[in-house]
């Protein structure tokens, strides 16, 4: 009687775990083929938005079959507590492996209506874009300049939309003046700044902000990912380099930043610094010259007179030997690693060419026949720029 017993259980037994199995092989098989979605949404995830939340709300959109089955499937592969604030488009037939993905890994908005406060190097603009999930386009709806125009209503209809994304972008170049300066002009920011952060210090990205966002708490955002980038690119630098601490390196940095738009001719720029400095000639660029003038607190404007180059201040790399003490704007990734992985050349010039990039030379005479060319493009194109303002001179 009592093995029959026995042999009941272990059967029963038996067949529960196989029951398991089949239901965690059903479950997995929900989780990774494709999605019920017929028709592309925008999903949208809060900042401090719980997994039970975000898949209430992928279920009611139609995205998902089992908000259960998506949080276990998120939970059993680790990916249930990096949630990512955003708008995100999700395409029909999309599985929740590939929905999971999409909110915790990109952090990059890809749907809905935003409203992005751009920082350049010559100014500012809001432009407010949205994205029709169907289309899956961004149409342009307001681009204004808010420090002179008056928000125009597409911006002040968008802004009343619950889920209106607000972003702030960066862009390389830009000084630390100039970032405090235009964060003024941003209403969905708020605070005062008691202190302007130092140069160099701020990550050239773009930033979504949630409701409430000081601009002090925006720049400490910022501060944070500059160092982050900083160390990291320290961390892999090439042997040999002569830098004596990170800040130096990010010196450098700002100074290739500056020269070049061009994203190849980084490293070549970086080069040409650091050849001149392990030959002991000076630097002669002349951001550097401009940002002593003006101390990041604006665009110069006009050339160099011959008198501003000749005055001895830190940031004259025409006189003074070596680098300038701090950096002259803030550089963005590309920069620092060109700075910490320069080209391998024998270059000691460049010059602008007339095609927005530069020509490189190792010797005088071949600069100096570079430099002819510039004023020879300049004498056709008068608004082409000065020489000098974008290449180390002889």
């Amino acid at each position: 009687m009592w093995r029959s017993v026995a042999s009941n259980a272990l059967t029963a037994f038996i067949v529960v775990l196989a029951g398991l199995a089949g239901l965690v092989a059903w479950g997995q098989h929900e989780f990774t083929r494709p999605g019920p979605l017929t028709a592309a949404v925008c999903v949208r995830v809060d900042k401090g938005a719980t997994l039970a939340s975000v898949s209430k709300a992928l279920v009611a959109q139609g995205a998902i079959s089992s908000g259960t089955i998506f949080r276990l499937g998120a939970e059993y592969t680790n990916r249930d507590m990096g949630l990512k604030f955003g708008n995100y488009l999700v395409t029909p037939a999309t599985s929740m492996t590939a929905i999971i993905d999409l909110l915790s890994k990109s952090g990059q908005s890809t749907c809905g209506t935003d409203v992005n406060y751009q920082i350049g190097v010559n100014g500012v603009q809001m432009v407010v874009r949205t994205m029709e999930p169907a289309t899956q386009t961004f149409t342009e709806i307001a681009k204004f300049d808010p420090s002179t125009e008056a928000a125009p209503a597409a911006y002040n209809d968008a802004m009343k939309l619950p889920d209106v994304r607000e972003r702030v972008t960066l862009a390389e170049g830009v000084t630390s003046w100039q970032v405090v300066d235009a964060l003024k002009n941003v209403s969905f920011l708020t605070g005062n700044v008691a202190k302007v952060p130092d140069e160099g210090s701020l990550a050239p990205e773009s930033y979504e902000i949630s409701k409430g966002e000081t601009r002090t708490q925006l720049l400490d955002e910022m501060k944070t990912r500059q160092a982050e980038a900083l160390a990291k690119a320290w961390a892999a630098r090439a042997q040999g380099l002569p830098y004596k601490t990170p800040d130096e390196a990010l010196v450098m940095a700002s100074l290739v930043e500056k020269e070049t738009g061009v994203a190849s001719e980084r490293p070549l720029v970086a080069s040409v610094f650091l050849n001149r400095l392990a030959q002991g000639v000076k630097l002669q660029t002349d951001p550097a010259v401009i940002y002593g003038i003006t101390k990041g607190q604006g665009v110069l404007g006009r050339g160099l007179r011959q008198s501003e180059l000749r005055a001895r201040t830190p940031y004259n790399t025409y006189v003074i030997d070596g680098l300038p003490p701090t950096p002259i704007a803030n550089p963005g990734t590309a920069s620092i690693e060109a700075a910490l992985h320069p080209a391998d050349t024998k270059y000691l010039y460049f010059v602008a060419d007339g095609t927005g990039g530069h020509a490189f030379a190792e010797t005088l005479a071949e600069h100096n026949k570079n430099v002819a060319k510039w004023r020879a493009i300049q004498a056709t194109q008068p608004d082409a720029g000065a020489v000098g303002q974008s290449g180390a001179q002889p």
